[in-house]
């Protein structure tokens, strides 16, 4: 198979697959394309020497503009942004509690998080909070959790409560925002919504939380980097974590000013234009797919109401003569690797989602799609490799990295 690839694209001199990405802004493929405007900012400040709080002073306004909040930060990641908020409810401005973190001795250090928001972005939500030195106290079941149940949880260790919003998440059975922060401040227990890959900044702060947290670099198209945004005294409190356990979460002056920058390209974006872009792709990989034996391929609304849509492909392994897992894996090999959204494989579908291609990407898409069916189709047999053996396969590589 061929393609447009151009002589610029550093991969391949450095033994890199040259990945198509339709899986969404992950970090494990980079997360986003980065505007040029951040790129340029980073650039330009690259080779500068900057007195970084004053940096870090600079971009407040602008997030706060952005966001809704009264102040803001940038760190090294939203996971970071958790822990350095739970931080912030734990020692406020003290500095001496500040550097005896995470010995929490002396303070509230339990933190309230819904069951059923307790999952994985690659590492566990909860232990970013207990990075702070907090206990994370989980709060109802997985799949129900009520306002009593909030509400008996609170007691006098309370610091914060934490509220997670993601497609891995429970999605019905629990509080929602408001009602979750009208409780919490009925007892003064400040709320921290962890919205990493969210695009709309300004609608968890007026909901009701104290501390909102953004990555940087998923939908802002931004360098990697946590934004921390809300109350100034929580944020003051959360930036001063810097002092302590912060100190191993700062990130440079490129990261800050390249933050900065993709907020305000972000002002200037011509959204719907770029929706409307997406959903050519979707329509495109749909009508591949239509008609296919075994394949059936729906466009979905993104689950957190992000003003998004990807396609939902379902496999029946009996006529496509391959299961969805399998055929995710199939387009991952070969000269240009296609990623899908796979976390769901094993209940037969998986997701492909428009939001991170460059121009020409979606053909190649369209073309490896009706090259992998037909190749699945062509077989004798089901290609059906047990679902276990490829989390297993998984796990193996990750254990003998670096070889």
């Amino acid at each position: 198979m061929t393609d447009q690839q151009t002589p610029s694209d550093i991969r391949e001199s450095l033994g890199l697959r040259r990945v198509i990405n339709v899986s969404g802004t992950m970090t494990s493929l980079g997360a986003s394309i980065v505007v040029p405007q951040a790129i340029a900012a980073m650039s330009s400040i690259l080779p500068q020497f900057v007195e970084i709080n004053d940096l870090h002073r600079m971009a407040s306004p602008v997030i706060a503009r952005l966001t809704g909040g009264e102040a803001g930060f940038v760190t090294a990641s939203c996971s970071a942004g958790i822990t350095l908020a739970v931080a912030a409810t734990m020692t406020g401005p003290d500095l001496a509690a500040i550097e005896r973190l995470p010995d929490a001795t002396g303070l509230k250090n339990e933190v309230l998080i819904q069951t059923g928001h307790v999952v994985s972005y690659g590492a566990p939500v909860d232990q970013a909070i207990k990075l702070a030195g907090a206990k994370a106290v989980l709060v109802g079941q997985a799949t129900s959790c009520y306002p009593y149940h909030l509400e008996g949880a609170i007691n006098e260790r309370t610091a914060a409560a934490v509220f997670v919003v993601s497609h891995h998440t429970v999605q019905y059975g629990l509080v929602a925002l408001k009602k979750f922060a009208e409780i919490c401040h009925a007892r003064g227990v400040p709320v921290i919504v962890d919205a990493a890959s969210e695009y709309d900044l300004k609608v968890f702060l007026a909901e009701g939380a104290d501390i909102a947290i953004y990555s940087s670099h998923k939908f802002l198209g931004g360098p990697t980097g946590g934004i921390v945004a809300g109350r100034k005294d929580l944020v003051r409190s959360a930036f001063l974590q810097n002092m302590g356990v912060g100190r191993g979460m700062k990130l440079g002056k490129e990261s800050i000013l390249g933050t900065i920058a993709a907020l305000e390209a972000w002002e200037k974006r011509d959204h719907a234009g770029i929706r409307e872009k997406e959903t050519g792709y979707l329509h495109l990989w749909k009508q591949t797919l239509t008609g296919k034996p075994g394949v059936t391929a729906e466009i979905e609304a993104d689950p957190t109401h992000n003003p998004l849509d990807r396609l939902r492909v379902t496999i029946d392994p009996r006529e496509a003569h391959i299961t969805a897992w399998d055929f995710a894996d199939a387009l991952a090999k070969g000269e240009r690797p296609i990623i899908v959204r796979d976390h769901e494989a094993e209940h037969g579908y998986f997701y492909m989602d428009p939001c991170n291609l460059h121009p020409g990407e979606e053909t190649i898409v369209a073309g490896r799609l009706e090259e992998e069916l037909r190749k699945a189709r062509a077989s004798n047999e089901i290609i059906a490799t047990p679902f276990e053996e490829r989390y297993a396969r998984r796990i193996s590589g990750l254990m003998r990295w670096p070889d």
